[in-house]
């Protein structure tokens, strides 16, 4: 979901692409997705994380 905070594990010819893995604030692995250059941003030090339940 959008704004959703995950983790580069791989990146696809130079930038292009990403995958991105997403995880519980306990570590349990929800996905993995490939994502465009433009659907990823990083995160900033004045940034508040926001938590949300997981869709059914």
């Amino acid at each position: 979901m959008a704004g959703d905070i995950g983790t580069v594990v791989l990146v696809h010819g130079e930038g292009r692409g990403y995958e991105v893995g997403f995880m519980t604030l306990d570590g349990e692995t929800i996905g993995v997705s490939t994502l465009r250059a433009d659907q990823v941003r990083q995160a900033h030090a004045d940034e508040i994380a926001h938590a949300r339940p997981m869709a059914s």
